[in-house]
């Protein structure tokens, strides 16, 4: 009965041992942690409970935490595949029952794994189709499923994996053929270095999407920092948002509403009002980042308007609507931090031009600290409000 998979010879490579799939184990462990406590911040940001607090400064804080997010959920790619290597013919151990439950636990570790690689390869490039479902919350769920599956696997393990570690004699082989001669540990070396020279490449080639000068030799990256309109990257379009005729309306009005007051600006009239330039990237869940030069009215200047103090910007917050008519992300919410902070603008220009329709023209919003997804562009509306 023991055939195919299951004859004792099945998988001959001497390279497999308790050793190597210890330390590919620990490589992938750390990669999937930092991927998820840096995913773990991404979805807070974007979809922030009560009491979750998320600061205006530094600026670029979310930029580099998204960034490793994406670098190392890349890495991983090699890592996984060398791990699953090492330890599939486990899969086939005779007989097929024994430790069966063991086994279903790694498949869903695996599985749930895979998913996440799979799916978040896919929003890198941008490309949403495959998924028949809303990817923002499966990756979430899924990255839950992952740890929680992870712990308890190295609770399972971790004695076999502190004692491979801990001694230096030759390891026992993880496949199961028969009198095969020892594999020298310079050989397991050479397939660690092999596995850990991918994923540097795979980084290399992907991270020039938020690290300029890399940008070159980041063949991988689907996304270039210098590439789009005013020299910015656009992940969604005023035609594909179906926003362009009402952008480029000459009778375009921006209503400001809060504290019992409205006022409708037309651009003229923002234009009219005390400019600041401040310079903040642009930093999307996909791991691309891009800094532009940004001109345009201070958010809280708009709230002064309406006669908003110091306390209600610091303990209060901003929704801001988009001329979109349906998305997810149509209307973001502006917390305390940010609606204070100075470098929040309803930007007009960039890098001294008028804004590209693709950009948001006619007014869109730029604050520091936060996803390119939550920098609502084609604004029409901003309701501001105390929460004291």
């Amino acid at each position: 009965m023991r055939r195919g998979p299951f004859r004792p010879d099945a998988f001959p490579s001497a390279l497999r041992s308790t050793r190597l799939t210890s330390q590919l184990g620990i490589a992938l462990g750390v990669a999937f942690l930092v991927c998820f406590l840096t995913g773990l911040i991404s979805h807070l940001v974007q979809h922030p409970p009560r009491w979750f607090w998320w600061p205006s400064e530094p600026a670029g804080l979310y930029r580099f935490t998204q960034g490793l997010h994406v670098a190392t959920g890349l890495a991983t790619v090699p890592l996984l595949g060398a791990k699953l290597w090492s330890v599939y013919p486990r899969l086939f151990t005779w007989p097929p029952l024994k430790h069966a439950a063991e086994r279903l636990s790694v498949v869903v570790l695996v599985a749930a794994a895979l998913f996440q690689l799979v799916s978040g390869l896919l929003n890198v490039a941008h490309e949403y189709r495959p998924m028949p479902f809303f990817f923002t919350t499966a990756h979430y769920w899924a990255g839950w499923l992952v740890i929680g599956a992870l712990l308890v696997h190295v609770g399972v393990q971790l004695p076999v994996v502190r004692e491979a570690l801990r001694s230096r004699a030759p390891r026992v082989r993880l496949s199961r053929g028969h009198g095969a001669p020892p594999v020298p540990d310079a050989d397991r070396r050479q397939l660690l270095l092999t596995v850990g020279a991918a994923a540097g490449v795979i980084t290399v080639a992907t991270l020039g999407q938020t690290v300029r000068p890399l940008a070159a030799i980041s063949a991988l990256a689907p996304r270039r920092p210098g590439t789009g309109p005013q020299g910015l990257p656009v992940n969604r379009t005023a035609a594909a948002a179906g926003v362009r005729d009402a952008a480029l309306d000459p009778g375009y009005r921006l209503t400001v509403t809060g504290f019992g007051r409205t006022v409708e600006l037309s651009l003229a009239d923002l234009a009219a009002l005390p400019q600041h330039t401040t310079v903040l990237p642009i930093a999307c869940v996909e791991g691309w980042s891009a800094v532009g030069t940004w001109s345009g009215v201070r958010l809280r200047d708009l709230a002064g308007l309406l006669g908003a103090d110091e306390a209600d910007l610091t303990g209060g917050e901003a929704e801001v609507e988009s001329l979109q008519t349906a998305g997810r992300y149509r209307t973001s919410t502006v917390a305390g931090p940010h609606l204070a902070d100075d470098r929040t603008l309803i930007a007009l220009r960039l890098g001294g031009e008028p804004l590209a329709v693709d950009h948001g023209y006619p007014a869109r919003l730029i604050a520091p600290n936060r996803p390119g997804v939550m920098q609502t562009k084609w604004l029409t509306r901003v309701t501001i409000r105390s929460l004291r």
